[in-house]
């Protein structure tokens, strides 16, 4: 199985950092929007493709820009919210990195199928885990995606997260390994 990380798009929470850094629920800037819909020139998107979605505004709607024409399969998986690395402790999180609830994606973006996990992952999320439960629950999440018997999954995430999933996946990596808006990388499992 191929897994396609994907960095979303430029969202407005990078305009001014470290101020911007804490803006609560930012969306995609009008270079994150480009940035979104030139994905599908790099990665042409068929009804039988699965995008897992981190619960974020900024991921939704590169995802949603991405694949806005293509009925595809989309679901959208607290276990690829935001994550920082190195880990660092909960006072610590960018305020850019809160994720929504279940409840109001459900409402805002009916069109997303929410992964049925347990609620505790919805309403914690992997943001401020430790190593060793965010190794538990990665291994958890890759047999998730197994379960789909796909050939190729893409995932829609944050630098952290990807880096942290590469790290579980036995790959020797540190924050200069951080994807920039909108890349990508692959991994064979």
């Amino acid at each position: 199985m191929e897994i396609y990380f994907l960095r979303h798009a430029q969202g407005e929470h990078v305009s001014r950092p470290p101020a911007s850094l804490q803006i609560k629920d930012p969306s995609l800037t009008d270079i994150g929007k480009w940035q979104a819909t030139n994905l599908k020139e790099i990665f042409p998107v068929s009804s039988d493709d699965l995008f897992i979605i981190s619960p974020l505004r900024r991921t939704i709607q590169t995802a949603l820009i991405w694949t806005s024409d293509v009925p595809c399969q989309r679901v959208v998986h607290p276990l690829v919210g935001p994550r920082m690395f190195p880990l660092l402790t909960q006072d610590k999180a960018y305020g850019c990195d809160q994720t929504l609830s279940k409840e109001d994606i459900e409402q805002e973006f009916p069109q997303l199928k929410m992964a049925d996990v347990e609620a505790i992952h919805w309403k914690r999320g992997i943001n401020t885990i430790s190593e060793d439960e965010f190794t538990d629950l990665a291994k958890q999440f890759i047999d998730w995606c197994r379960n789909f018997n796909k050939d190729k999954i893409y995932i829609v995430s944050h630098d952290g997260t990807i880096t942290s999933y590469r790290q579980y996946l036995d790959e020797s990596v540190t924050r200069e390994h951080f994807l920039g808006d909108a890349r990508w990388h692959k991994v064979v499992i």
